[in-house]
């Protein structure tokens, strides 16, 4: 088992199977005190230093656990400022943004410790943006290169998650670093699991209806928006229904992209899972639904937590603390690493003992 370390950890979704795969993370970093209340939770033998990494007592604190046996890093720092999701679309309004400069903080991280394996992961735009190093701008790889390519083999791929035994399509980019002795694998390819594979055998319910399931109940939505989507069929978007779309109070047609109120295809991996899953109006979050004898169809409703917890391959009986609310555990699972594709990743790493 190897010792390792934790930064940006938010609740350690992407750390669920890493003790399966033979890495025991046993000091994290989260700046969230929600969250890193969540982490402590999930991993009691974990120490978490709560706080801003960019602190440096904060910072000290975090290297002061991190002892000489401990030889994992992996290093997961916000994406929202690179994603074209949000709102910095352009160079210039990434370079301002300052989380995307915490790339910088890990690696005074590993300047100062002797870590053997170090996984860094991102959003598909981390490998492109450009940051200023040394007078001149430079990719995140160009630089890990120029510093530790005497130390370290480093090699960067963007994986999608869907491939590698979660049924959700999620493209994520993957850098590792690991010293020139050791080796360390990229996982194989697997089969895709659907949608009707991962969550077919569970039963319909409507708005604001429970199941005698643990975590399979529905949030409740606005009574149009369930019209809307019951009159929706699988894989389509209710922008496109001849009378039942989405409108505003005055009854004007809504403007909206066709990837919103959207039903998923059952014989796919479900879409991307975001912070906003909650949202029945978000990207691609609608159940697929069955068709009903009436010609409408079933499930006019976002993914349960069950639902959520298959698609991002999270166990059915994650086991998650009693204060957490409905809301609070999607943003986590929405901003998490899938962890079925953190394990394969690691899975790579070949122990001295193997």
């Amino acid at each position: 088992m190897i010792k390792g370390a934790s930064m940006f950890a938010s609740a350690g979704i992407a750390e669920t199977y890493f003790k399966e795969a033979g890495v025991n993370i046993v000091v994290a970093n989260e700046l969230i005190e929600k969250r890193a209340e969540l982490y402590q939770y999930m991993y009691p033998e974990s120490k978490m230093i709560v706080g801003d990494i960019t602190n440096n007592k904060i910072k000290q604190k975090f290297l002061e656990e991190i002892k000489k046996d401990v030889k994992f890093l992996i290093a997961t720092p916000p994406c929202q400022g690179i994603s074209n999701l949000g709102k910095n679309r352009n160079l210039d309004d990434k370079l301002k943004d300052p989380r995307n400069y915490l790339i910088f903080d890990v690696l005074d991280v590993i300047d100062q410790k002797d870590f053997d394996y170090i996984l860094i992961e991102n959003v598909p735009g981390f490998l492109t943006i450009k940051l200023p190093y040394k007078d001149k701008l430079c990719t995140v790889e160009e630089i890990l290169k120029d510093k530790y390519s005497n130390k370290y083999k480093i090699e960067s791929n963007i994986l999608n998650a869907k491939e590698y035994g979660v049924p959700q399509s999620r493209p994520r980019a993957i850098i590792k670093l690991y010293k020139k002795n050791l080796e360390w694998k990229w996982p194989k390819k697997q089969r895709e699991i659907t949608l009707r594979e991962a969550i077919g055998d569970l039963p319909s319910i409507e708005s604001g209806e429970k199941s005698d399931i643990k975590y399979h109940y529905a949030r409740k939505h606005s009574k149009n928006q369930v019209i809307w989507m019951k009159h929706t069929p699988t894989g389509k978007t209710a922008f496109d229904n001849e009378e039942f779309y989405p409108v505003k109070k005055d009854g004007t047609k809504i403007k909206g992209y066709k990837a919103t109120y959207k039903r998923m295809n059952w014989d796919a991996p479900a879409s991307a899972v975001t912070m906003r899953n909650d949202a029945i109006s978000s990207q691609d979050n609608v159940h697929p639904g069955r068709l009903l004898p009436d010609g409408t169809y079933s499930d006019a409703r976002v993914l349960s937590l069950l639902e959520l917890f298959r698609v991002s391959s999270l166990p059915d009986d994650w086991k998650i603390p009693e204060w957490t609310t409905d809301t609070f555990i999607r943003r986590v699972i929405g901003e998490g690493v899938p962890p079925r594709l953190t394990y394969n990743i690691v899975k790579g790493i070949k122990m001295k003992n193997d």
